[in-house]
């Protein structure tokens, strides 16, 4: 869901109990990296707040290896495969690891204050079998972003219905805009560009009971007015959709070159940085705007292995505490994961650039992240979905595909557990 950057650090010493009578553990925490450079990686963040912890519990140290996204999940399902499971995790998915028996519950970890403080629709989307594995760390949500330098030369107001969207992005090819609407559905992202469509056309990847839904009705006629109305007819820009990545498109929209693309707070912070007029609305639906916002979220887990409950416990208490998730949300532009800490954002005038996706929150959608086939049900979407939008494609076949490699990953999942 989140951009990130370069690895950083390698593993840490495998942690365990001091010298005989000391008493003293050594967690061992794997994190992902959101920063963009050696400046603000999440290396800083977590040292900052590790030396406070330690200072007021010297019977506890806490060694913390960050990488990037494109390697941290990899590398604790390696430690994991090994035998040297980390005591936390900070990664993108918990449910495969449920499924193994191999974390504890959120309810045996942290206090009662604590695990009551999380926004309830991502401590939901942290439960497996109704009871939560996952602690959410980190979210965001989806706007509609516009550029409105180019808004505003064409004559346009911002689009709340599709078809107002398609007549803006017609305008916008017109006045020569190079991205009308930019539809990143390359493989780096594009199960996100692909849900936020599908929810606005009323849908979405799963069904009201939790199976997989993808190539429903709604979800059909969604796709299929996008490849008639937006890609056919040239509004997409000059890469296929299933060849522009999200990376490329947000590019794109610093320098100026887009129109409209979804977007998420880190891509208001570079746009704006680069002079980019940024306007934002919420993503435009078949009738009206989209009542549900995407939602994403990276979570927290513990792991049984070492046997370190309390201390993990109780470290976690404090990595959730509204100080240190604000200062978390504050640097890496995203949206506090608890109550205390949104309550404060929302009325803070520092935070105000933030408050548009924080009113999305407590109705956003997430992924089925406690699906324990979502990890490959993901990437297959990512891989298959752009092509729908080929100038062969079709999109009812490519999603009734996919839902056929839905149901099978989900019942291969189901034998499994």
């Amino acid at each position: 869901m989140i951009a990130a950057v370069s690895a950083l650090g390698m593993t840490a010493a495998v942690g365990g109990c001091g010298g005989a009578g000391s008493g003293e553990v050594t967690l061992k925490l794997v994190a992902a990296d959101y920063g963009d450079s050696d400046a603000n990686s999440s290396q800083k963040y977590w040292d900052k707040l590790v030396e406070e912890y330690e200072k007021a519990n010297p019977d506890v140290k806490v060694d913390v290896s960050v990488y990037s996204w494109n390697d941290v999940d990899r590398k604790v399902k390696e430690m994991v495969a090994a035998g040297d499971a980390p005591d936390i995790a900070q990664i993108g998915a918990y449910a495969d690891y449920v499924a193994k028996d191999a974390l504890y519950p959120a309810d045996e970890l942290l206090s009662i204050p604590t695990q009551a403080d999380f926004v309830a629709q991502l401590a939901d989307a942290g439960e497996v079998r109704r009871t939560q594995y996952g602690m959410p760390f980190a979210a965001s949500t989806r706007l509609l972003f516009f550029n409105r330098k180019l808004f505003t030369e064409a004559g346009l107001t911002p689009p709340t219905t599709w078809s107002e969207l398609a007549a803006d992005a017609a305008v916008l090819k017109e006045e020569g805009v190079k991205y009308p609407y930019a539809l990143p559905l390359g493989p780096e992202e594009a199960q996100a560009e692909a849900m936020q469509w599908l929810l606005s056309g009323g849908d979405g990847y799963t069904s009201a009971v939790g199976t997989y839904g993808i190539d429903s009705p709604q979800n059909i006629q969604t796709f299929t007015w996008l490849k008639d109305e937006l890609v056919d007819k040239g509004l997409t820009g000059p890469v296929a959709p299933g060849k522009l990545n999200r990376a490329d498109a947000f590019a794109a929209f610093a320098r100026g070159e887009v129109g409209m693309l979804n977007g998420h707070p880190t891509l208001m912070k570079t746009a704006v940085a680069n002079g980019v007029d940024v306007g934002m609305v919420p993503m435009p639906g078949k009738e009206s705007s989209t009542r549900s916002a995407m939602g994403v979220a990276d979570w927290m887990m513990a792991f049984r292995k070492n046997g370190h409950r309390s201390e993990a416990g109780a470290f976690l208490d404090f990595v959730y505490d509204e100080k240190n998730v604000l200062a978390f949300s504050r640097e890496y532009d995203l949206l506090p994961v608890t109550t205390s800490a949104s309550r404060t954002m929302s009325t803070a005038a520092q935070d105000k650039d933030l408050a548009p996706f924080l009113e999305e929150l407590p109705s956003a959608q997430l992924y089925p992240v406690g699906k324990t086939s979502w990890a490959q049900v993901s990437a297959d979407i990512k891989e298959r979905i752009g092509t729908a939008f080929a100038a062969n494609g079709n999109p009812a076949t490519v999603l009734t595909e996919l839902q056929t490699q839905a149901n099978s990953a989900d019942n291969e999942k189901e034998d499994a557990e």
